[in-house]
């Protein structure tokens, strides 16, 4: 009687196992690098409807954080600017630049700008704004230089266990009140002293002159 399956059809099986093996170790290889912050957050940078240069504005113009995000200081959330904060300066500005037409827009018609949000906590975690920035914690820190950024992007993780660096060693991170958006400052080194050494050293100051002491164990602290 002859073979109604061809004779290939006896290492089948075994070519199946093999490629869900290889399928199942490249899912294993890819789970904990895509569906972490290091992928999914780190370098994302969206268009804007309106390019914001903020090195400009910041370095080149001076302008402080809190004069776009007025919210910070406040508030558990952090704010974008409205069109109203935007107009204040654009009303003759560059008020025939194109690139600006959607906030002319936007102000003729009363609806906002659809600004993309950059930096977004997820719901499952509790992130206080005003509690960080007024203990010495600079936009800095979670934002990296956004003062030379011309397209600002994710430049910091934002993982848990990159918050949880921070609430364990806070002194390497907590400066001045007067600093909080001079976000080139670095403390002074002493003699034969480096700046890591400087900025620890600064930082336990301002800790034991505080109180401060961040939840790093009471899962609470930031899931509630």
């Amino acid at each position: 009687m002859a073979n109604i399956f061809p004779r290939g059809s006896n290492i089948l099986p075994l070519k199946i196992i093999l490629c869900a093996i290889v399928a199942g170790g490249a899912v294993s290889l890819a789970v904990p690098y895509y569906f972490t912050p290091l992928y999914t957050r780190v370098g994302y940078q969206p268009a804007q409807p309106i390019p914001f240069p903020h090195d400009v504005h910041v370095t080149q113009l001076g302008m402080d954080c809190r004069y776009c995000h007025s919210f910070v200081e406040v508030a558990a959330h952090s704010n974008v600017p409205t069109t109203q904060v935007c107009m204040n300066c654009h009303q003759s500005v560059q008020k025939d630049n194109p690139k600006l037409a959607p906030l002319h827009e936007s102000w003729r018609t009363g609806k906002p700008v659809e600004w993309v949000q950059i930096h977004k906590t997820p719901d499952y975690v509790y992130f206080n704004h005003s509690a960080h920035v007024n203990r010495g914690v600079s936009c800095v820190s979670c934002h990296g230089r956004v003062d030379k950024m011309d397209v600002v992007y994710h430049a910091e993780s934002h993982s848990m266990s990159w918050c949880l660096d921070c609430h364990r060693k806070p002194e390497n991170a907590l400066r001045d009140l007067d600093k909080i958006t001079d976000l080139g400052w670095t403390p002074t080194p002493a003699k034969d002293q480096t700046l890591k050494e400087a900025q620890h050293e600064h930082g336990l100051e301002l800790k034991k002159k505080w109180h401060i002491n961040p939840p790093d164990k009471n899962c609470a602290g930031c899931h509630r």
